[in-house]
């Protein structure tokens, strides 16, 4: 019960899903047109920094020699693969049948099929970020390996004002250097479109949760312009909360 309703933000975010897709489809064409599939498993175990080469005593920014195995070994990966089986499994079911962002939807469906489809839709979905963002990412850093893999603390200041690393900045570097003019701006949508699909539903299943199991309670005869009002009200205050303690954040990634 935000000011547009489960409804707005369905819709928005289905439209924002087919932006997104192209995008990163886009991207990742390019991407490989740069660092073909072959290159890319030549070249990503040497994409070293040059502080590593040049230091020629420390292990750091080297990349893993499990780098292309989703299964790593269960004691040395550092993603065991019992713990992506059944570590990230319990997340996944929280996550897709419990938590209220996905539960919202799921109820809102015309039918159980109609539920049930759209599940194993977003299903098939899941599976594109290894291609659209995990590839491209690992070609950013066989490309800009001194800034995406940077592990000088000076050097990363420098690169993305941030001494802990700059990983975060691999996606972004590359739609800069790879992405023509025109279509940087459609990149930019993208990268919005996500933040706020993201934003939108949590502000929205906040605002749901609060009126309908908090307020309600507490005002068992509200009728429903006031449950709407308090809604709004409730999608405010959290886009306020946020607002503050990504600052927070943002100054603790820098750290």
């Amino acid at each position: 019960m935000s000011s547009g309703g489960l409804a707005a933000v369905i819709y928005t975010d289905a439209a924002q899903t087919v932006i997104m897709l192209i995008g990163a489809f886009i991207l990742m064409i390019l991407s490989l047109q740069r660092v073909s599939w072959r290159e890319l498993q030549l070249m990503y175990p040497q994409a070293i920094p040059t502080s590593t080469l040049t230091w020629a005593n420390t292990s750091c920014g080297i990349p893993r020699e499990d780098a292309f195995h989703m299964f790593r070994h269960p004691v040395t990966g550092d993603l065991p693969w019992p713990g992506m089986v059944f570590g990230i499994t319990v997340s996944a079911v929280w996550y897709w049948c419990t938590d209220q962002v996905i539960v919202q939807r799921a109820l809102a469906a015309k039918s159980v099929g109609h539920a049930k489809g759209a599940c194993i839709f977003a299903a098939f979905l899941k599976v594109l970020p290894m291609f659209l963002i995990v590839i491209p990412g690992m070609i950013s850093r066989v490309l800009f390996t001194d800034s995406v893999a940077c592990v000088d603390p000076d050097d990363c200041m420098r690169e993305c004002q941030s001494e802990t690393g700059c990983t975060n900045v691999a996606y972004p570097k590359l739609v800069v250097n790879v992405m023509p003019t025109g279509l940087k701006g459609l990149m930019l949508a993208v990268v919005m479109s996500g933040l706020m699909s993201s934003l939108t539903s949590i502000f929205n299943s906040s605002s749901t949760i609060f009126t309908i199991d908090i307020w309600k309670r507490i005002r068992p005869n509200a009728k429903e312009t006031e449950m709407m009002v308090v809604g709004r009200y409730r999608t405010c205050r959290t886009l306020c909360v946020n607002c503050m303690f990504a600052s927070v954040e943002f100054s603790a990634h820098k750290e």
